[in-house]
């Protein structure tokens, strides 16, 4: 009676570990299929990327990528404020460090240098781009994502840049077949395969086509890591 009873007890302990290792090796596993770490030829990856047919817009909402700029990384700043930091020179914060209050952008859409200053009528002369549209990632494959993952993506910095306003407002919702930055085409395609490749997203035959054109021009771009 006291074998089987220690029997039982280890048991006990045994089937919540193993438990806790499944759980572990799985999450492991989905880690290293979306947010990955990227690096590596654009080329290369892009002929990794599967190519399918564009999905349904059904059920496309922003808001289902949850509220924008959240502070998803827990340093008490918005993702906005982050990237802003991140991608202006000569950043003045107000106090706290967190909100940016002007800075310098060197665009990587126009090559322009652009001044910012936080303001009702100026803020939105340089805005933070998802360089690939929320839209788009719906359509080929985010509408599987869960709501945590939706909104991890929608503020991972791989998928974010400061960018001209104007610009950001006339790509909308496009991908690579239908908008292209007048300047920086390149690091622009190579951004976006890297974005898909880390959350397993697809691009559509002509998506495919026009990154293909793309990195012709500079079949040495490497992908962004961050």
């Amino acid at each position: 009676m006291r074998q089987r009873g220690r029997s039982g007890a280890a048991a006990a302990i045994l089937v919540p570990l193993l438990l806790v290792v499944l759980v572990v090796v799985v999450l492991g596993q989905r880690g290293g299929e979306r947010g990955a770490p990227s690096g590596g030829s654009a080329v290369a990856a892009l002929a990794e990327l599967e190519v399918a047919p564009e999905g349904s817009s059904r059920g496309y909402q922003r808001d289902r990528f949850g509220p924008s700029w959240a502070d998803v990384d827990g340093n008490g700043c918005s993702t906005r404020d982050d990237v802003l930091r991140r991608d202006l020179t000569r950043v003045r914060t107000r106090e706290g460090g967190c909100v940016v209050l002007s800075g310098t952008l060197d665009d990587p859409y126009s090559d322009a240098v652009i001044s910012f200053r936080r303001g009702a009528d100026t803020s939105a002369d340089v805005q933070v781009d998802h360089v690939v549209a929320l839209a788009d990632a719906w359509r080929t494959g985010a509408s599987e994502f869960s709501d945590e993952d939706l909104r991890e993506f929608a503020n991972d910095p791989l998928e974010l840049l400061a960018v001209d306003g104007t610009l950001n407002s006339a790509k909308g919702d496009d991908d690579a077949a239908q908008w292209l930055p007048p300047e920086g085409a390149c690091p622009y395609v190579a951004r976006q395969i890297a974005v898909k490749r880390a959350w397993g997203l697809w691009v559509t035959p002509a998506e495919h086509d026009a990154m293909a054109e793309v990195l012709a021009g500079c079949p040495g771009e490497r992908l962004p890591t961050s």
